[in-house]
């Protein structure tokens, strides 16, 4: 089962990529290779609800049961200690990367209240992070049932060796960004 993205990344994204770096084989074109979303949640050490919220609400999202997150070691000043839950997390790949990615442009993005476009700054490897700051976005959060609004981070690994790719890749899948560079 492929999904439209899916196709479109074979199709026309491809050539287009091919074309525009001068690769010489099919497998240098970069490509997305897993999308990862992340919620820190600090106030988690006073209240332990929030993290099974939490991990309820980004399962919805994403189709894939998330994991907690534990603190890796003790900071007195925050309340801290080894291993105790501080966030969670969900790795998607294959199907389930390209079907959270297709509901994210078409349908997440576009419901953000004043919405401009995303920053276009890359981490220097072609990866790009998302920031979200609050989960209602989502069609399959039910926001009466909302106890409180969570941010999240969404993090776009690709194959690819330097930014402009990144860029370029993520620029053609359908990111919407601000500012075109060059």
């Amino acid at each position: 089962m492929s999904t439209t993205l899916q196709k479109e990344y074979k199709e026309r994204i491809v050539p287009a990529l091919e074309k525009e770096f001068n690769y010489k084989t099919v497998m240098e074109v970069p490509r997305l290779k897993k999308i990862v979303i992340n919620q820190g949640l600090g106030e988690a050490t006073q209240d332990k609800k929030i993290i099974e919220t939490a991990i309820r609400e980004l399962t919805d999202i994403t189709g894939q049961k998330a994991v907690q997150t534990v603190s890796r070691k003790d900071i007195s000043n925050f309340k801290l200690r080894k291993k105790m839950p501080i966030g969670v997390m969900v790795t998607l790949r294959r199907d389930k990367m390209y079907e959270f990615l297709e509901r994210l442009i078409r349908v997440a993005l576009p419901r953000i209240r004043d919405f401009k476009g995303i920053e276009s700054k890359l981490d220097g490897r072609g990866n790009y992070t998302l920031g979200i700051n609050e989960q209602i976005i989502f069609p399959e959060i039910n926001i009466d049932n909302i106890s409180k609004l969570l941010g999240m981070n969404i993090t776009f690994v690709t194959s690819a060796k330097t930014d402009e790719e990144g860029y370029a890749l993520l620029k053609e899948f359908g990111l919407p960004f601000k500012n075109a560079k060059k």
